[in-house]
């Protein structure tokens, strides 16, 4: 078993379940991070058992996911950050490819968007449209397994303390310095949004909050919409 340069950094709210299956994919891959740092949004006693059981370090933050990324960030040793929602379904080659990226001269990137989950026409038609206008310029949002040089982050000013959109302001920056790449290589999303809401629906609602964050929406009034229909704490997840 190898070992990498790289943390991953996960914010964690309430979402014990998916953390726990994120942490055991990870722990089953022959690569491994250099470490794991878990930010908990509150006090969270079983989190913080899972933690220890699984080598991974335990930190307590408030319930802002830039806030919870950014403490993670900080705390890490490692020269190379990777920042994972807890309910993500990232590919067993990840750290290899993120490794290789870096290695040849990239400061940062992200994965191809790809839906968690059995396949389906919608999961398809609706990932190639993520994919595309990502392609064509548009932000990849941190469900997409943002990584990046701690060194480079830190001179981007790392992401901003607000609940929504913290990603936005780091990723421009990234891409401004001309060292930010997309890999082919897949990350899995959650699809449980979609589903519960119809997957037009949440896509078009997700797009209409981005339009409203660029015409200057409060990311903390788009957060509080966001999660209004979220009837549990474990479905929000991060």
């Amino acid at each position: 078993m190898s070992r990498s340069n790289i943390a991953i950094v996960v914010p964690v709210w309430g979402d014990m379940a998916a953390v726990t299956g994120l942490i055991d994919r990870i722990r089953s891959w022959s690569d491994q991070p250099r470490e794991i740092v878990v930010v908990a949004a509150e006090s969270n006693e079983h989190l913080e058992a899972l933690s220890a059981a699984q080598g991974c370090r335990y930190l307590e933050s408030v319930r802002n996911r830039g806030r919870q990324l950014d403490e993670g960030a900080q705390a890490c040793a490692s020269p190379e950050l990777w920042f994972l929602h807890a309910d993500a379904a990232p590919h067993p080659s990840s750290l290899g490819a993120i490794a290789s990226c870096l290695a040849e001269g990239a400061e940062g990137g992200y994965f191809r968007f790809d839906f968690a989950g059995p396949s389906s026409w919608r999961k398809s038609l609706l990932a190639g449209l993520v994919n595309l206008r990502v392609g064509l310029g548009g932000i990849p949002y941190g469900d997409q397994g943002l990584f990046v040089r701690r060194e480079a982050y830190l001179e981007c000013g790392g992401f901003d303390h607000q609940p929504l959109f913290e990603e936005v302001s780091l990723v421009r920056k990234l891409h401004s310095r001309g060292h930010f790449r997309g890999l082919e290589l897949p990350i899995g999303v959650a699809p449980r949004r979609w589903e519960r809401d119809g997957w037009w629906r949440r896509s078009l609602t997700n797009r209409w909050l981005a339009l409203r964050y660029l015409l200057g929406a409060p990311a903390e009034r788009l957060a509080a919409g966001y999660d209004s229909d979220s009837p549990t704490r474990e479905e929000l997840g991060n």
